[in-house]
Order: C-alpha cells, then sequence, then structure tokens
C-alpha cells in the first residue's frame, strides 16, 4: 500500500488491490482501489468505471479526479476504481471487446447486485420516531453489509459477474454518494438520476438526464439508492412529522461511447462531476461550479427504443444529441438483393419530436435490431 499526505488539511491518499475474480489458472484478477480521505469529517464517495468491458472512457476522468484531488482540501472520503471489470475488459472478439455478459453464464455484469427487500421491511418497524439519523445509518449499513457478505459466503457458490458485482458493492455501500460510469454504444453524455433526487441534475455538466422510477431493476446506483429511499419512504409513512432524509444519493453516468478513450475530454466530464461534488460541499474551497448549460430531462417511460423493421445496411443519419422533428429522416437503409430498383434504399423517418441519445454501433443490423434510443416528450430543468 502507498500512503502519502497532501493539502492543507492532511488528506490521506493511499493504493491498495482488490481480489474480484480468478482465472483458469488460478491467478487472481485484480483492480486498483484508489482512496483519499480527509482529516475533516465528511460524507463518503464512491466512483467505479468499466463494469461493462468496453466501457472505457470513464478511466480518463478518473485519471483527471485523482489529479484535481491531490490539491484539494477534501472534507471526508473519496474512492476511486477504475477498470473495474478486468475480465470484462480483456474479453476481446478481433477488433471488439465483449465485455457487457458474464462469458460463462450470460449474466449482465451491472445486473448482479444485491437488493434485500425483506431486510428493509423489517429494519424500518424497529425505528422508533425519535431515534437519531446518524444511528439509523450506522446500523442499517452494518445489516446491509452482513447481507451481502452471507450472500457472497453461499455454499453453492456465485457466479463470476454477481461475486464480482458483490465485492463491489461492499465498497458502495459505506458511501454516500455513489457514481457509476458507463458509455453508450454510438452515444452523446446523459445521466441516470432518480426521480427524489432530480435538483442534483443540475449540478452536473450532462445536456440529457433521464428521471428514473426509485426503484430496484439490478444496476449498482438503484442497489445503492433504493435501500436507503425505501426505507425513507416507508419511515416517512409511520412518522410524518419527522424528516427521513439519510443522503443518499446514486447515478449511472454515461460519457459518450464506448470502444474509445478522449483523455481531454475525460477532463470535460471530470470538471462535471467535481462541480457535482462541489455543491454537495465535499471541498473547503469548490473545485469547479456547474455550467450555464441548457439540461434536458424526460422520464425512464418515454425514453423509447426504436427497432428496425428491416434488415440491411443502416446509415445512422440522426446523430446522437440531435433534435429531430417529426417525419425528418433518422436512418436509412440500404437492401443489398434491391440494388437495381427503387427498394435499394428505404428511409427511417421519426414518429414523434425526439432527441436521438445513442445508436446501434454497426451499419450490419437484422430486422428487430434496436437501432436508437431517443427522448419524447422531453423538457428543461
Amino acid at each position: 500500500m502507498l500512503n502519502k499526505i497532501m493539502s492543507s488539511n492532511k488528506v490521506k491518499f493511499s493504493k491498495e488491490y482488490l481480489v474480484v475474480a480468478q482465472n483458469a489458472s488460478g491467478r487472481n484478477l485484480n483492480v486498483p482501489v484508489y482512496r483519499f480521505v480527509s482529516s475533516i469529517p465528511g460524507p463518503k464517495v464512491y466512483i467505479q468505471s468499466s463494469i461493462h468491458g468496453a466501457e472505457v472512457q470513464g478511466n480518463a476522468v478518473l485519471l483527471h479526479i485523482l489529479k484535481a484531488l491531490q490539491s484539494a482540501d477534501l472534507r471526508g472520503e473519496i474512492t476511486l476504481v477504475p477498470n473495474c471489470n478486468p475480465v470484462g475488459s480483456n474479453l476481446k472478439s478481433g477488433e471488439y471487446t465483449l465485455g457487457r455478459f458474464d462469458p460463462v453464464n450470460g449474466q449482465n455484469w451491472n445486473r448482479a447486485y444485491h437488493y434485500n427487500e425483506g431486510l428493509i421491511s423489517e429494519f424500518a418497524k424497529k425505528i422508533n420516531a425519535n431515534d437519531s439519523i446518524d444511528v439509523i445509518k450506522r446500523e442499517y449499513r452494518q445489516k446491509l453489509t452482513t447481507s451481502i457478505e452471507k450472500r457472497l459466503e453461499n455454499e453453492w457458490g456465485l457466479g463470476l459477474a454477481e461475486c464480482l458485482n458483490l465485492k463491489l458493492q461492499l465498497m458502495a455501500l459505506q458511501a454516500d454518494i455513489v457514481l457509476d460510469l458507463h458509455n453508450g454504444p454510438v452515444s452523446t453524455r446523459h445521466i441516470y438520476v432518480p426521480e427524489y433526487a432530480k435538483k442534483s441534475a443540475k449540478y452536473f455538466n450532462i445536456p440529457h438526464v433521464i428521471l428514473i422510477p426509485n426503484k430496484f431493476s439490478g444496476a449498482l446506483d438503484e442497489a445503492t439508492f433504493c435501500p436507503w429511499w425505501s426505507l425513507s419512504d416507508s419511515l416517512q409513512k409511520r412518522f410524518p412529522d419527522s424528516k427521513w432524509d439519510f443522503g443518499i444519493e446514486a447515478f449511472t453516468v454515461e460519457m459518450g461511447s464506448q470502444e474509445v478513450i478522449d483523455i481531454d475530454a475525460g477532463k470535460v466530464d471530470a470538471d462535471g462531476i467535481l462541480a457535482y461534488l462541489s455543491y454537495k460541499n465535499y471541498f473547503e474551497v469548490p473545485l469547479e461550479q456547474p455550467k450555464n448549460m441548457t439540461r434536458q430531462a424526460v422520464y425512464l417511460k418515454d425514453y423509447k427504443i426504436m427497432y428496425s423493421r428491416l434488415g440491411g445496411m443502416v446509415e445512422y443519419v440522426a446523430k446522437p444529441g440531435q433534435r429531430i422533428n417529426k417525419g425528418e429522416v433518422m436512418a436509412r437503409v440500404l437492401n443489398i438483393d434491391e440494388l437495381e430498383g427503387e427498394g435499394a434504399v428505404t428511409s427511417v423517418n421519426a414518429p414523434c419530436d425526439l432527441i436521438p441519445i445513442l445508436h446501434f454501433p454497426s451499419a450490419s443490423v437484422l430486422g428487430g435490431t434496436q437501432i436508437y434510443k431517443c427522448f419524447t416528450n422531453y423538457f428543461e430543468i
């Protein structure tokens, strides 16, 4: 372990390695864990990148965040885990990374986190109206930690993705803010924000916001905020005259396209994250301010998938982030069996006013392929 003292308020830096998997030779696969701990008490942040192996841009973002933290007057603690899935990032087929699914069991690497709804309701029943928020948080974290550790010790064993996810989740569980850094196939920047934390979307420098329900669907952000939001909601119903805010927020942050590293763009995304953390008072002197920019939002139900009605070779005319009016051309499909006739090229038109956020990375498309994901019924926040 490397230890170093930096900045005026004595921030301790450490680097260690976490074993997340073993290969067929029995050798450990490790990920680095960088941690900054201030002598000034405060909340904790956990940030990981590349849970999907092809989604690598978050590592460039963490490079710039780490550099900024070396001279920052930090409050509390920040943990950075780059390339948190070394299995996924090493799964290659020719020129492409196939790191979205556990190759042995088929599990999505971002869908095997633990959520125990029964534990939440059981714990909520034991709380009294005058109990301290700090005491509740400490006891609840211990309950959640024990639940995950018990799952890890399952005598029947666990799948590769679940085992890796749970080890990462144990670290994330200790934090008040969790950021999971991702990329789309060919994508513009966007962020998934739980509906209860809508206000926080204004403090990231991200133009497109997807507001998701406060419920668990398997991802790390949901596995982080859902236990706390569910507990808060349960207590609010029982004790409506008290305020039950545990200060926990978690987000999935999508920073452009996969299979691409852009170190300069990583600085832009890092500054956006530092603006949010500055708003959350993680620094004695704010490191960044949110940009004055237009932010378009959509509820998850209005984040629509466009499927290709035809197979063929697709030209993606509408670019991610571009506003498209109803009836305008989104894509053109080339049918090689009809090159001599009028059916050689078929246009795919927008069914409504929309903003494409990402599109399929390949021009070769089967009928029924998800070719675009789009904002519809979007609004400014």
